[in-house]
């Protein structure tokens, strides 16, 4: 288990957010990300040939994947960018409000070079749609984040929901897919769904021809209960379902032609991240301000966005290993994930998908030095 002190989270970065001059003298250690003799080495300056390099990557665009809502995968990104270290490394970012499951065809054609997942096992099943285009680059809750929320009185157990509407934004999670096929309830047999105009859960959880909807531990649980109403709460995890969130994506494409600039953007995003996780509070109130700088469509609140961050934030924490870097992915815990979903037929029949076939394997383990960021003298 992590905790969230000072001490603990200064060790995971080289320039340690709650000041210290521990680092300083520490032996400079470099990347192994394949960029020949450009590596980034602690504390030294950022190398010119690195930075030409990140250059000609062009304008990168980052898609989020639910408006600029404080979330893992996006808030990081947030407050890299506010915090100006994109610059530091010579990048140009662009971060465009999306939808995850919006996001994957539009990474497969090179429209955008970096998105916001949903989950590890959704990355896969979306780039086998989209020829294997896909690649994951970071994986950062290692643990479901939905959960399904049932109207008080519609259910005690799962197999209650059988012949019943159930409805989604968008499309059925795959945890709470997973959970239900568990239980020999499969969508479109067993029970239906509809799709939820808007994404106000109180105001679906009115519509009488529902049983209830998915939701996020982080959002809409935390809206429910400032309301006071009344749920039954579905958690994959009770059910044995394992699961991930805060998952980063790119084209396999991009990352060969730009090694540099695809391991400085996730460095600079992995820092963005220590940050938002040092200081909740803080990263909730820069996600707020774009969401309002956008307009806020979605009628997101400062409230609820400080909700979703600091639960988010606990889980990442709770989930990560003492002396990994945050985000790198795990071999073995994604694989169980797939594992268990494709045992339901998920992916298809037959289908058995191989985690390592679809994430960097090296590219976020050469930012990290024992778990420390390594980060370059920037000014």
């Amino acid at each position: 288990m992590r905790t969230t002190t000072c001490a603990v989270l200064a060790s995971l970065l080289v320039f340690a957010a709650c000041g210290s001059d521990a680092n300083e003298s520490a032996t400079p250690t470099p990347t192994t990300d394949g960029s020949g003799d450009v590596l980034v080495v602690a504390g030294e300056p950022f190398p010119e040939a690195r930075c030409e390099a990140n250059q000609a990557a062009g304008s990168i665009t980052y898609l989020t994947g639910f408006d600029f809502a404080a979330a893992s995968s996006i808030i990081d990104v947030i407050a890299a960018d506010a915090a100006g270290y994109y610059d530091d490394l010579c990048l140009d970012v662009e971060i465009r409000p999306s939808f995850s499951s919006a996001n994957y065809s539009l990474i497969a054609s090179g429209n955008a070079q970096f998105a916001s997942g949903g989950s590890f096992s959704e990355s896969v099943a979306f780039s086998a749609a989209n020829d294997d285009e896909i690649v994951a680059l970071s994986v950062e809750g290692r643990t479901a984040i939905d959960t399904l929320i049932i109207k008080a009185g519609e259910a005690t157990e799962l197999g209650d929901l059988e012949g019943t509407t159930i409805g989604v934004k968008g499309k059925l999670p795959t945890s709470i897919d997973v959970m239900l096929r568990g239980q020999g309830l499969v969508e479109g047999e067993d029970f239906t769904t509809t799709l939820l105009d808007g994404f106000d859960p109180l105001a679906h959880l009115a519509i009488d021809a529902i049983v209830g909807l998915p939701g996020w531990k982080s959002n809409e649980v935390g809206t429910v209960e400032r309301a006071g109403v009344a749920v039954q709460l579905f958690d994959p995890l009770d059910f044995g379902v394992p699961g991930s969130f805060g998952v980063i994506v790119s084209n396999r494409d991009f990352v060969a032609e730009h090694p540099t600039a695809a391991a400085d953007f996730m460095r600079a995003t992995m820092r963005g991240l220590s940050d938002a996780i040092n200081d909740p509070a803080a990263a909730a109130a820069i996600a707020v301000e774009r969401i309002d700088e956008g307009g806020n469509p979605n009628f997101l609140s400062p409230e609820g966005e400080t909700f979703r961050w600091e639960t988010e934030a606990r889980l990442i924490l709770d989930t990560t290993p003492e002396g990994i870097g945050f985000g790198v992915p795990d071999e073995a815990t994604l694989q169980g994930e797939l594992d268990a979903y494709a045992a339901v037929g998920l992916f298809g029949e037959g289908v058995e998908p191989v985690a390592a076939e679809h994430f960097d394997v090296d590219l976020l383990t050469g930012l990290y030095d024992e778990g420390v960021l390594i980060w370059p003298a920037t000014s």
